[in-house]
């Protein structure tokens, strides 16, 4: 049983996922269908969340509509509280598979300024996880702590430990009470990177190395400091 469900938690795409494409493509189909308020789960490759919470989700986002422009916030490991605009997010969140959920209602002019305002005020928090083990708070925010203290600012949820809360709670929580829909399932795909040619066997010998080291160490990174 144990074996089945860590099986499941590792494994990449499912049913329903669509075709693998890269950021820019991907931004400018989902933003029609972006509202304030909806939120982009990422089914990364950071090994920590997703064996500690049995659920391949292992970061959220909160999206907020801006003059038209779909704008993303979210506390990323090594960068801390940010705000991207979709296009930049979805090329950090490459290679991977995202999800995406609506509220099942749209907010009000209201809860969309709460909400906002909410976010803003915590750009530039640094990231933190180890107090989600605790439920007390700390200087920093992880992701899933952010999104949730703002969705409570709109009272569109209530928690009673927000750092507690994971991408997966989050999720439970959300489609358990009917707050939010479920979305699309998108694969996103990372740029190709031309490969330099050598000048001769033992020069392309000597960039093969570096390549297949610097894609190494870039996988190693994203598996246990999951960035």
């Amino acid at each position: 049983m144990h074996a089945l469900l860590l099986a499941a938690v590792l494994t990449g795409t499912g049913p329903g996922t669509e075709p693998a494409a890269l950021a820019p493509q991907t931004a400018a189909q989902l933003a029609p269908s972006l509202q304030t308020g909806s939120l982009i789960l990422s089914k990364g490759d950071c090994l920590a969340v997703k064996v500690f919470t049995a659920s391949p989700y292992t970061h959220v986002a909160v999206v907020v509509i801006e003059d038209g422009t779909p704008l993303v916030y979210d506390s990323m490991n090594g960068t801390g509280v940010r705000r991207l605009p979709l296009k930049q997010y979805l090329a950090t969140q490459t290679p991977g598979i995202i999800h995406v959920f609506h509220p099942r209602r749209r907010l009000t002019r209201e809860q969309k300024e709460q909400l906002r305002a909410h976010l803003e005020s915590r750009l530039g928090t640094p990231y933190a996880i180890r107090h989600h083990l605790t439920g007390e708070r700390s200087d920093g925010l992880h992701c899933a702590e952010y999104a949730t203290d703002a969705l409570m600012a709109a009272r569109l949820i209530h928690a009673n430990e927000p750092p507690k809360v994971s991408p997966a709670s989050l999720v439970e929580g959300i489609t358990t009470h009917r707050i939010y829909d479920d979305g699309r399932t998108i694969e996103l795909a990372a740029e190709p990177v031309p490969t330099p040619k050598g000048s001769n066997w033992c020069h392309q010998l000597w960039i093969d190395t570096k390549v297949c080291t610097a894609s190494c160490c870039s996988q190693l990174s994203a598996w246990f400091l999951c960035r």
